[in-house]
């Protein structure tokens, strides 16, 4: 009898387990690999994301238009990136899209080659972007107009990802003289030798970089499961950004980014920079979402020269709730 009740009770047990798992809401996120993922990694590795009954799955995306077109098609539930992408989508491909969570200030620096030595020497020179209309191609265009040089006095060329934009700069130095670059990649820029001319946030202030949005046609239907990846996201956030976790929390960025721990040690410390690091618990920068709406409406000439107020893709009642219950 002893024997028949253990064996139940253990037998329970592994239904419960099973149960669990089936149970959990299986999310494909998709993201650039940067150091922008740092929470999503801590909430994986930490158990968050199990703990708050989800599965998910981080998928790296090559450029801005996979990640726009895989989110509209239904292959991704959450996409995280420059907000100005989901701005695009909802203006451009018409996809209606809600940001509900925010991030970072990009991290962006404009990197060079070694012989540039002003903005000037840009002229007639090609510069690498993502995609030609995409939000750091924007902060590109943008200081290089402030500087006295035009869109038209250069060649831009599209060839995806920070990973990829790096690439060209090292190997087709004729054909890649500038591009926008975030770390890591910013800090492997710098070691193979090119040079650091300025950061987007020194020369065009406030700016809301990467954000968490979705469909606004899947979110309401979807709401607890939204607020529960938040609450997993701001867990991993707190926990990578906690100063007796730094030496976990780097090694996530290295084992995650195949990074060189040196490499990784100096993405955690721009992270963590009380001015200028991750937005603390995801909160969106209002006021820098303006400016990355006024970059587009300048750059691209969306909404003739006036752009709408961030209220138009924003719905924060899923990340405010998230909140509430922590």
């Amino acid at each position: 009898m002893r024997r028949i009740i253990i064996g139940t009770l253990a037998g329970a047990a592994v239904m419960a387990m099973n149960c669990a798992a089936w149970a959990q809401t299986q999310l494909k996120v998709i993201v650039f690999p940067t150091l922008s993922n740092l929470a999503q990694f801590a909430a994986q590795s930490r158990g968050y994301y199990s703990k708050h009954g989800l599965a998910v799955e981080l998928i790296y995306t090559p450029n801005s238009d996979e990640l726009r077109d895989g989110l509209a098609q239904g292959r991704y539930q959450i996409a995280h990136s420059a907000v100005d992408n989901a701005v695009a989508m909802a203006e451009m491909a018409k996809v209606d899209v809600v940001v509900l969570m925010g991030g970072d200030n990009s991290f962006n620096n404009l990197y060079v080659q070694p012989e540039i030595r002003s903005y000037a020497d840009l002229r007639g020179k090609t510069v690498v972007v993502d995609a030609v209309d995409t939000a750091y191609a924007f902060q590109l265009y943008a200081m290089l107009k402030n500087h006295g040089v035009p869109q038209g006095a250069y060649t831009v060329k599209s060839v995806g990802a920070t990973t990829f934009r790096l690439k060209a700069m090292q190997e087709d130095k004729a054909n890649a003289a500038a591009a926008m670059m975030n770390p890591p990649f910013a800090i492997l820029a710098e070691k193979s030798g090119l040079k650091r001319m300025a950061s987007a946030a020194g020369s065009l202030g406030a700016y809301q970089g990467t954000v968490g949005f979705a469909l606004r046609a899947w979110a309401p239907a979807h709401r607890d499961a939204i607020e529960r990846y938040i609450r997993a996201y701001v867990d991993g956030l707190r926990w990578a950004l906690a100063p007796a976790n730094k030496d976990k929390a780097t090694a996530l960025l290295a084992d995650n980014l195949k990074l060189p721990p040196d490499v990784a040690a100096a993405c955690y410390a721009l992270e963590t920079d009380p001015k200028s690091g991750l937005a603390k618990d995801a909160k969106v920068d209002v006021r820098g979402f303006r400016k990355t709406l006024k970059l587009r409406a300048d750059m691209h000439g969306d909404w003739g020269g006036k752009p709408p107020s961030p209220a138009k893709y924003l719905d924060l009642s899923y990340y405010r709730q998230a909140l509430k219950t922590m």
